[in-house]
C-alpha cells in the first residue's frame, strides 16, 4: 500500500515524498481512510509505529480540501495590524480569541514540540495552515504572538492550554478535530480534570481520535465518555515483543560496579547514539556531569531544565552532537532521534509500562535497538513484573571482566524492590565523594564541582573511567 492509495491531498502526498516517506505504517494503514470520512478512533499502537502521521495527515487532508483555489481578499485589518492600531491611538491593545479547527493534547512539552515539527513538515506545501505549540515553559508574550496569528492547528500541554482558555484568549466554537496523544500517560500525570474541562469547551460535532498505549481502564472509561461510536484499532498493546530490539538484564553487586559497567557498554563500537534513564533529576544530573568527566559527550534533559535549554539540548541529540543523553521518563517522552541505537536502564522504571515507552526510544519505525537494564540483585521483582507485562522472558547478560559476585544464573531475589543511587555509601564506596581513575591507574577521589562539559579527557590526555567512584 502507498500513500497515494490512501486518498491523501496531492500537496499532502507531495510534502511526504520529498520527506522520504513512501509506504504507510500498520496504524497509519487503518487510521487514515478512517479518519478521512470523520470517524472517531480509539488507537492503541506501540510507541515509534508512526502515530503522529495517522491522525495528522487527514487532518491535513480535509484542510487542504477545504482550501479556495486562491487567497480571500483582505476584509479589515490582521489581529496585529489591530492591536497596532491600538497602541498608536493609547488604548489598550484588544486580543482577538484564537479560533483553532485542530487540538492535539499531549503530555510534554518535547512530545508537543515533536507534533509540531511533524506538521510543518507533511504540511510545507500548504502556505494558509499553520501549527503553533502552547506549553509551559515558553514565556507568555512569545505564545501570545503565536495566538495572534489564528492557527488552524494548535498543540498543547494541558495544563498551558487551560490558562489560556480561561483568560479567553482561546475559542474552541471553531474546532473541528479533537486529538488525544498518549493518553494514558495524561492520565497517569494527573490531567484527568483538565482533559475533561478542555473537551466540556469544544463542539460536540467535533471527531475525536485518542491515541493510548492502552484502552483499558480509566483510559478506556474516558474514552467512551468523549468518543462517537468509534472505530478501534489496535496494532500493538503496550506489552509488545518489540522484536526488533535486543533485550538484556545485566546484574550489579553496587553502585561502583554499575557505573564501571556503564562505562564499558556506552564505549561499543556499534552504539551511536544512546539515552540513559535515571529515577531522579538529580541523578540525571550527576550521571551526565560524571559522564562528560569520562570522555563522552552526554548531556542531561529533565523537567527542572528551562524549555529554551530542553529544546537545545534535544537539538545537539538531534544534530548528533549530544552522544548520550541522560533523561528521566517525563522528558523523554516522545524523543524521535533515529540515530538512538542504545538505552540504558540506569534505574529500573516504577511501572512496567514505562519499561515498554523508555526502550521504545530505539528501534524506531522498525530500525534494530539494543536496549540494556543494570539491575541490583535485589530488585529482580522487578524484572519479573516487566516480563510478566511484556510476556517475554529478558535475557541475562554478562560481559566477561565485569562477572557480578552473585551468580546471574542464581534465582533472583524477593526482597523488596530497592536501588543504588548516586551518594549511597554503599558497595565499599567511600563516603565525601566519588572516586573516577584513569585506565591502568589507581582510583582518585573526585572533588566538587559540575565537570567539565562536552567530550574531554583529563589533564595528561588519558580518558576516564567513569566507574571508578
Amino acid at each position: 500500500m502507498t500513500f497515494e492509495s490512501l486518498g491523501l491531498h496531492t500537496s499532502v502526498i507531495k510534502a511526504l515524498t520529498e520527506a522520504g516517506y513512501t509506504k504507510p505504517t500498520s496504524v497509519q494503514e487503518q487510521a487514515i481512510p478512517a479518519a478521512i470520512e470523520g470517524r472517531d478512533l480509539l488507537v492503541s499502537s506501540q510507541t515509534g509505529s508512526g502515530k503522529t502521521a495517522a491522525f495528522m495527515l487527514p487532518a491535513l487532508h480535509k484542510f487542504a480540501s477545504e482550501q479556495p483555489a486562491a487567497p480571500a481578499p483582505a476584509v479589515g485589518k490582521t489581529p496585529n495590524q489591530e492591536m497596532q492600531a491600538s497602541r498608536s491611538r493609547g488604548e489598550r491593545p484588544r486580543f482577538k480569541p484564537a479560533q483553532p479547527k485542530m487540538l492535539v493534547l499531549t503530555p510534554t512539552r518535547e512530545l508537543a514540540l515533536q507534533v509540531t515539527t511533524a506538521t510543518d513538515k507533511y504540511g510545507s506545501h500548504m502556505k494558509r495552515v499553520k501549527a503553533i505549540s502552547i506549553l509551559g515553559g515558553m514565556p507568555y508574550p512569545k505564545q501570545m504572538q503565536l495566538l495572534a496569528k489564528n492557527p488552524e492547528i494548535l498543540v498543547a500541554t494541558p495544563g498551558r492550554l487551560i490558562d489560556h482558555m480561561e483568560s479567553g484568549k482561546i475559542d474552541f466554537s471553531q474546532l473541528q478535530i479533537l486529538v488525544l496523544d498518549e493518553a494514558d500517560r495524561m492520565l497517569d500525570m494527573g490531567f484527568i480534570d483538565d482533559i475533561e474541562k478542555i473537551v466540556d469547551a469544544t463542539p460536540e460535532s467535533r471527531q475525536t481520535m485518542l491515541f493510548s498505549a492502552t484502552l483499558d481502564g480509566v483510559v478506556g472509561n474516558m474514552a467512551k465518555r468523549i468518543t462517537k461510536n468509534p472505530m478501534i484499532i489496535q496494532i500493538a498493546g503496550s506489552a509488545t515483543k518489540h522484536e526488533n530490539i535486543q533485550q538484556k538484564v545485566h546484574f550489579v553487586d553496587d553502585l561502583s560496579h554499575k557505573n564501571r559497567l556503564l562505562d564499558h557498554l556506552l564505549r561499543d563500537v556499534t552504539m551511536d547514539q544512546a539515552v540513559v534513564f535515571t529515577a531522579t533529576k538529580r541523578d540525571a544530573d550527576t550521571i551526565a556531569d560524571r559522564l562528560n568527566i569520562a570522555g563522552f559527550a552526554a548531556a542531561a534533559l529533565h523537567g527542572d531544565m528551562h524549555q529554551g535549554a530542553r529544546n537545545r539540548t534535544l537539538d545537539s541529540l538531534r544534530r548528533g552532537q549530544v552522544r548520550v543523553l541522560v533523561a528521566t521518563d517525563v522528558a523523554a517522552r516522545g524523543i524521535d532521534v533515529p540515530a538512538i541505537t542504545h538505552v540504558f536502564n540506569y534505574d529500573l522504571p516504577k511501572f512496567p509500562e514505562d519499561y515498554v515507552h523508555r526502550i521504545g526510544r530505539t528501534g524506531r519505525a522498525g530500525r534494530n535497538g539494543v536496549a540494556v537494564s543494570l539491575v541490583n540483585h535485589a530488585e529482580g521483582v522487578n524484572v519479573k513484573r516487566i516480563e510478566r507485562f511484556t510476556k517475554q522472558l529478558i535475557p541475562v547478560d554478562v560481559v566477561e571482566g565485569f562477572e557480578p559476585k552473585r551468580s546471574a544464573s542464581a534465582p533472583r531475589s524477593n526482597h523488596k524492590p530497592g536501588g543504588w543511587k548516586p551518594g549511597d555509601n554503599r558497595g565499599g564506596a567511600k563516603p565525601g565523594g566519588r572516586t573516577f581513575s584513569k585506565p591502568g591507574a589507581a582510583p582518585r577521589k573526585e572533588g566538587g564541582g559540575g565537570g567539565y562539559k562536552g567530550n574531554r579527557s583529563n589533564d595528561s590526555g588519558a580518558r576516564r573511567s567513569f566507574g571508578d567512584r
